[in-house]
Parts: structure tokens; C-alpha cells; sequence
């Protein structure tokens, strides 16, 4: 666990303030965001050097009158794209109920969905298949609100506790359908939906191939 006061980073790269939101990112990760990450996070393994990575602060919706800031770390040629995202969901009202960076749950994907935490980042294998990289890996990939947007396949449902929303015709703030506003912010910039897979369902996720963007 660790407790990383936002205001102790040095100067961001770059920042977007609209409407009340406020968006930031830093290109190279500052030094205590990579001491949090390496080991964890990152390791020498990962497909994506270090250097190419962005530690991104955004403001989002708790709920109807609550705000948070929130943090991921995406790839550096996506930090402007997930960033606007963001602005978006949050000119749009969608909640997001938790982002905090993965290496929080010491990496581990089961302890951060279960916590119905918000993440992207995270060089790890994809689930059942060992050796093999997860898009998260590079930097292009999100998985929204899980506890509401579970990954489902056969009769399974991850996280646990998450079985109540595989009825995904219920009107709850935070799940992702079809046109609605979390849908449409990726889509419409070129990110494919885990909720439109057939062998399986994982409503939560958006990734974007990394040959789009590396």
C-alpha cells in the first residue's frame, strides 16, 4: 500500500482543466511513482520499457455530488487520449468508484477488481494463459468499475460478488452498455469492448491493439 500525496510530484507534462476537471500527466514517470511500480507493476519483462509509460491524475465522479482524483499509469502516446476520456466521462456524469494504481493490491488483478478498482497498467499474463502478455502489458488497456462490469465466462463471474450484474439490463450508474456514455468516449476512439466478445463476456474492459499506438 502506498500513500503518495499528488502535490508532492514535480511539475506535470502537461495539463487539462475544464468544467472542473482537472487532468495531468507526467512523461517520465516521476521517480516515486516508479519506486511504487517496479517490482510490482513493472519488471524487466514487461513489453513496454519504462520510459514509455505516463503517470496520469484525473478528477472523476464518486457518485452524484462527490469528487476524487483519481490515478493510472497508460502509455505515454495515449496520455493526452486517456485524459480526454476522462474530461468526457466526467462532463457526462459517469462514476467511477475507485482508481488507484494496481501496485496498491501489490499487482494483483482479483485483490483490485474486488475492490471494484478502476485500473490499467499492469504487465501480467492474460487470465489463463501463463507466458502469454496481457494487452494491459503495453499501456492501452482499461477495465471501468468491475464489481458492475464483471468478466464472465461459462458459469464464472470475477470478481466475486459481481453475479447480480451479469443483468446487465439494470439502470445502476457505472455499468457500460451499449451507447452509453463510457461506450461511446472509447469507441469512438478506436478502443474494442470485452462486453462484445463471444467466448467469453469482460464488460469492464477496453484495450486498444498496440500496434495503433506504439
Amino acid at each position: 500500500m502506498h500513500d503518495l500525496s499528488f502535490s508532492r510530484l514535480e511539475t506535470p507534462t502537461q495539463v487539462i482543466i475544464e468544467r472542473g476537471f482537472i487532468g495531468k500527466w507526467w512523461n517520465p514517470l516521476p521517480k516515486p511513482i516508479q519506486d511504487i511500480i517496479i517490482g510490482k507493476s513493472w519488471n524487466k519483462e514487461c513489453p513496454i520499457p519504462l520510459q514509455d509509460l505516463a503517470y496520469i491524475n484525473v478528477t472523476h465522479w464518486l457518485s452524484k455530488d462527490d469528487l476524487a482524483t483519481g490515478e493510472l499509469i497508460f502509455h505515454k502516446n495515449l496520455a493526452r487520449e486517456i485524459t480526454e476520456i476522462f474530461l468526457e466521462l466526467f462532463l457526462m456524469h459517469f462514476p467511477i468508484y475507485k482508481m488507484k494504481l494496481i501496485d496498491h493490491y501489490d499487482a494483483d488483478d482479483e485483490q483490485s477488481m474486488a475492490d471494484n478498482n478502476t485500473s490499467a497498467f499492469c504487465s501480467r499474463a492474460i487470465t489463463g494463459k501463463e507466458g502469454v502478455f496481457s494487452l494491459h502489458s503495453y499501456g492501452g488497456t482499461i477495465d471501468i468499475n468491475p464489481k458492475f462490469n464483471p468478466y464472465v465466462k461459462d458459469k464464472i463471474a470475477l470478481p466475486n460478488g459481481s453475479e447480480p450484474y451479469l443483468d446487465r439490463t439494470l439502470n445502476i450508474p457505472g455499468l457500460i452498455k451499449v451507447g452509453n456514455a463510457c461506450y461511446n468516449a472509447f469507441k469512438n476512439r478506436g478502443y474494442s469492448w470485452g462486453g462484445h466478445w463471444s467466448s467469453l463476456k469482460d464488460y469492464q474492459h477496453f484495450e486498444k491493439e498496440p500496434e495503433k499506438f506504439i
